[in-house]
């Protein structure tokens, strides 16, 4: 576990008992159980968690590890066997290829998603139903995040996630690539950014009466193309092959890259909601972490 977190970007300790770990980047806070006792289990489900550093407090995420199979909690994210085997791959495969591994506990598809209703904010559907990821901040929330005052509006911004699977290998002059890997990503169907995301749980039904659904810009087979390109640079190796002729050493570069059909694709569309404030300024809250957003979720631009 803190191997995968380290590699993960996250500044990790050793934490006193019942906890095991503590796991810091930048304003993220992750704290790690490892356990099968139900009752140390919900304990640290019903507790909540603060870190102050500088005299800013911030709210700890939780992150259970279990071989108890079937478990989810209401307040904690729950890692199984499967999601332990998978990340600690995926972790191992970032250190070979010096990458930092892109792992996001904002919407992991091990959250138990509680059906909450939003405080009048998204009590009523639309009738349009779409796969999107579930509303967890309420407007006052939103307003509350931005810390701006002005007029706030729900929009739904249409995102391409995808899982992939790359197997397959090259042989050079008896030099064997392999091309093993896993894992998950997703863009901006919109303005085609990058999503630091892992797998997340969307549920499928109405959204708000009052909220935009924003339409895609960029087609699932336009998407399918340009996640496909950046599998293959990401996957493409340098090899550098020493050979002797004589009393001579030399060494020659190959460069290596996997072949498409060896790179299974599974993407798929799912709505991120999104509080956009106007103020003096405009600031966007994602409607299901809470997190601001850096980056417009769409092309807006704002006029001074």
């Amino acid at each position: 576990m803190r191997e995968i977190l380290e590699s993960a970007g996250y500044d990790v300790m050793e934490v006193d008992p019942p906890l095991d770990l503590s796991a810091v980047r930048e304003t993220d806070c992750l704290l790690v159980l490892c356990s099968n006792e139900p009752g140390a289990i919900q304990e640290f489900d019903r507790t909540s968690y603060k870190l102050k550093s500088d005299d800013n407090e911030m709210v700890c995420k939780k992150l259970l590890f279990t071989i108890d199979e079937g478990l989810s909690l209401e307040n904690s994210i729950v890692w199984g066997v499967k999601e332990f085997v998978r990340y600690a791959g995926e972790a191992a495969l970032a250190r070979i290829m010096d990458r930092e591994l892109s792992l996001s506990f904002a919407s992991s598809e091990n959250i138990h998603l509680r059906e909450e209703k939003d405080q009048g904010s998204t009590d009523s559907g639309s009738g349009v139903s779409v796969a999107h990821l579930p509303v967890k901040v309420n407007k006052q929330a939103a307003e509350q995040i931005a810390a701006i005052q002005g007029t706030v509006h729900l929009r739904f911004i249409p995102h391409w996630f995808y899982h992939f699977q790359s197997s397959g290998e090259q042989v050079y002059k008896d030099k064997h690539i392999p091309f093993d890997a896993e894992g998950s990503g997703g863009i901006n169907a919109i303005n085609g950014l990058r999503v630091d995301a892992c797998e997340i749980r969307s549920v499928e039904g109405p959204v708000p009466a009052d909220a935009d659904i924003v339409q895609p810009h960029i087609s699932k087979d336009e998407a399918t193309e340009r996640i496909y390109e950046e599998l293959i640079t990401q996957l493409t190796q340098r090899v550098r092959i020493k050979q002797e002729k004589g009393d001579a050493i030399f060494y020659e570069e190959k460069v290596m890259k996997p072949e498409r059909k060896d790179i299974s694709l599974d993407i798929y569309q799912v709505y991120v909601p999104v509080w956009q404030v106007r103020g003096r300024k405009i600031v966007e809250v994602n409607a299901h972490s809470g997190e601001i957003l850096s980056t417009p979720m769409d092309e807006g631009v704002e006029i001074l």
